[in-house]
């Protein structure tokens, strides 16, 4: 397994310390975490839960750094980076709401909406808040201690700090039967009176500056599959002698990852200067996206069915990422951009080329 760092910009990764001293105490517990993983979730989380200190945060001067820590840990194993993407941006949102962290903790994000279902917040007589109903994609529900979690209230959507272990939060069991993250549970949650504390006003956590940054953070990891997925493409053309079409494929998949890694760095720079706005981090996300999904068809291309149903470190990493990568909504991603770009047009009246 390939644990070399991952680096946006060329010379020595940033990754490990700064000026000689750890950036992050939990940094290199969580690497060793990531090979432990091998597709489960746990040695991740336990990691996470027993580090002492505040975890870091982006748009902080250090986004570079968290985002190559991510991609990473992604490179090595993508569940790893699955658990650990949500539990930064969840310190990221809290920090940003001006609210304490809690050591010892694991936490998610669940804010996905769902056409069938709805989570609801009611306030109760006494001042505090209670969740009823259901929530959808709550990613490792089941092992997590918190989340936050968005929910309809009276004024629109709010986001909400939960513990995971109240008895009136309920996982679902069975029905995940996805072969990519097949240890990494998303299945939907019933809250059934479970106390909550709302974190800052309705409409803030859509509106806020560091939703931006959150999206961004989450291509980092799928960049770092992408890697995971070169790496093996590289070794698979040093193995025998290259024809023409595998040097094409390995010089098309360093073209991708290095315009990917261009993106990444300067979003890193704007997020860190406060200028990282929603039509940026949809290009970027959206470029990512499809550059790790042209990497995947370029592999299968070049390597054949053989290590997709003999390799399984390759087959995992592969049906990982083509999960991990959905949380892209391709077209839709790009209709929600091309509406920012019209509102945009409209008030200032000139085109964004």
């Amino acid at each position: 397994m390939d644990q070399k760092p991952v680096s946006f910009s060329t010379g020595e990764p940033r990754f490990a310390t700064r000026n000689g001293e750890p950036w992050w105490g939990a940094e290199q517990a969580v690497r060793d975490a990531a090979v432990r993983c091998e597709g489960n979730p746990d040695a991740m989380l336990r990691v996470l839960e027993g580090s002492g200190e505040d975890p870091p945060v982006p748009a902080a001067g250090q986004t570079q750094r968290l985002w190559e820590l991510l991609a990473s840990v992604a490179a090595t194993d993508l569940v790893a980076a699955r658990t650990l993407e949500p539990h930064l941006d969840a310190a990221g949102i809290l920090s940003q709401a001006g609210m304490p962290w809690q050591a010892g903790t694991s936490w998610g994000v669940f804010a996905a909406q769902s056409p069938t279902t709805a989570l609801e917040a009611v306030r109760e007589s006494g001042g505090g808040w209670v969740l009823n109903g259901t929530k959808p994609w709550c990613s490792l529900a089941a092992a997590l201690t918190h989340a936050l979690v968005t929910a309809r209230t009276p004024e629109g959507n709010r986001l909400f700090m939960v513990s995971l272990r109240h008895p009136g939060v309920e996982p679902a069991t069975g029905g995940w039967i996805s072969r990519g993250m097949a240890q990494l549970p998303s299945g939907s949650v019933d809250f059934t009176g479970v106390p909550a504390q709302p974190v800052q006003d309705a409409g803030w956590y859509l509106s806020r500056p560091g939703f931006a940054v959150g999206g961004v953070g989450v291509a980092a990891c799928w960049f770092g599959g992408a890697v995971g997925i070169y790496r093996h493409l590289q070794r698979s053309a040093q193995a025998r002698t290259p024809d023409q079409l595998a040097l094409a494929w390995l010089g098309e998949a360093d073209r991708l990852l290095a315009g990917s890694a261009a993106l990444l760095e300067h979003a890193a720079g704007l997020a860190d200067d406060g200028e990282l706005d929603a039509i940026a981090a949809y290009r970027i996300r959206g470029q990512v996206a499809w550059a790790c999904t042209r990497i995947l068809q370029l592999s299968g291309e070049s390597t054949g069915p053989g290590p997709l149903t003999a390799d399984e470190e390759h087959a995992r990493r592969a049906a990982d990422l083509g999960i991990y990568l959905r949380q892209h909504h391709a077209a839709r991603d790009d209709a929600s951009l091309g509406q920012l770009l019209a509102d945009r047009a409209g008030k200032e009246g000139r085109s964004a080329w």
